[in-house]
């Protein structure tokens, strides 16, 4: 419980930082406390997917994928895509997790989906650490040639993750039934993100219409900037993946404002 002294009293900045820091820990607890199970499954989800993968790749016959190996293409795009995804799916079911803490005036529904968004992040960092030291033990050439270059997409696409997530979590909340539309461009982003589909062998024109997905543009430069020899589809633009998350992000803070007392009141 967030208490408020009234003799000695606290700056707004001071009392969001409390909030945020209170959820964090909540937040925190909730997902690892669950038993060695939660902690195993946080690992063990991306690798059965990548063994999963490997497995289709190895039986059609395929080593390389524009200038690398199948497991280091694999690898990249499945972590980094992991950073979109769950910090994205966190965000999104943050209203309905936490409807019980907006009975404290101090916790705005903001606030939930912010400090989500951070702990998924962490999160998602450890796990690609791990992952990207695991491979290089078994020979995955993934140190990276221009580590700025890779942060900076990570960092990215976790942004825009929490645009995404933003937005969504708004119509979710507002519309119940919309789950299943919701599921769908999950999925359509995930399949033209360039993460088990070779995007460069994709005929034009319908590969021009694929740069329209931001996250293809994250996922084929931190292939870039792992790898110098990667060929990297033409038109690509890390740029426009920001553009896209500061976008996303404003309007979804602006549907979030606009909507706040609806939100509380659901």
């Amino acid at each position: 419980m967030i208490r408020y002294d009234y003799a000695h009293p606290r700056t707004s900045l001071s009392i969001t930082l409390s909030v945020w820091n209170a959820l964090f820990l909540r937040e925190a607890v909730t997902r690892l406390s669950t038993g060695r199970i939660a902690w195993l499954w946080l690992l063990a989800e991306p690798i059965i997917h990548l063994c999963i993968m490997l497995f289709m790749f190895i039986v059609i016959r395929m080593r390389v994928v524009g200038g690398i190996s199948i497991e280091a293409w694999l690898i990249i795009g499945l972590v980094f895509y992991l950073m979109f995804k769950r910090t994205a799916g966190q965000v999104q079911h943050a209203l309905t997790a936490n409807r019980a803490l907006f009975a404290y005036r101090q916790v705005k529904p903001i606030d939930t989906l912010l400090v989500r968004a951070a702990l998924e992040g962490f999160i998602t960092t450890l796990i690609a650490i791990i992952m990207g030291i695991g491979g290089i033990f078994f020979g995955v050439a993934l140190v990276p040639d221009d580590p700025l270059t890779v942060l900076a997409v990570f960092f990215g696409l976790w942004l825009m993750g929490l645009g995404f997530g933003l937005v969504t979590s708004v119509v979710a909340a507002l519309i119940p039934k919309i789950g299943i539309v919701l599921g769908v461009i999950s999925t359509f982003l995930y399949l033209t993100s360039g993460v088990i589909v070779p995007i460069s062998h994709i005929p034009k024109p319908y590969r021009d219409w694929l740069l329209i997905n931001p996250l293809l543009h994250g996922i084929e430069a931190a292939r870039l900037g792992i790898s110098p020899y990667y060929h990297a589809i033409p038109g690509l633009d890390v740029g426009y993946l920001f553009k896209c998350a500061v976008f996303a992000i404003f309007f979804g803070l602006a549907l979030h404002k606009h909507f706040e007392t609806k939100l509380i009141t659901l």
